[in-house]
């Protein structure tokens, strides 16, 4: 009995290990983005819908996870999450108080940008 519990542990741990995710590095980066968006006060556009920033943050998240094969670094993380639907094809839009509406993922690029360089000049 001891030996299947043993074996199923070592099962569940090598499952775990080959899952794909973004690099370890980028991890910081993809929290920040999730965090950019949930603070940032912005309605997202989604078909047509509008939604908060914070159920927004859920629906990149939930995506996200969909994806973890297919992300290798944060540009895909932006990419596979955060772009457009997958079932219309239309792009998301984000909607920021005291600016014009802009592409989630232009959005997200030039937060990205902003915070690796924030990081560099520390």
């Amino acid at each position: 009995m001891l030996k299947n519990v043993n074996l199923l542990f070592c099962g569940l741990l090598f499952c775990g290990l080959a899952i794909a995710d973004v690099p370890a590095e980028q991890v910081v980066e993809v929290e920040h983005l999730l965090a950019f968006v949930e603070s940032s006060g912005c309605t997202f556009i989604r078909n047509g819908d509008q939604h908060a920033a914070t159920d927004s943050v859920s629906h990149i998240q939930k995506k996200y996870d969909y994806y973890r094969d297919d992300i290798e670094n944060t540009e895909d993380f932006i990419r596979y999450s955060a772009t457009k639907s997958v079932l219309s094809g239309k792009y998301y839009t984000v909607r920021c108080p005291g600016q014009e509406i802009m592409r989630a993922q232009d959005w997200l690029m030039a937060e990205l940008e902003h915070y690796r360089e924030s990081r560099e000049t520390k």
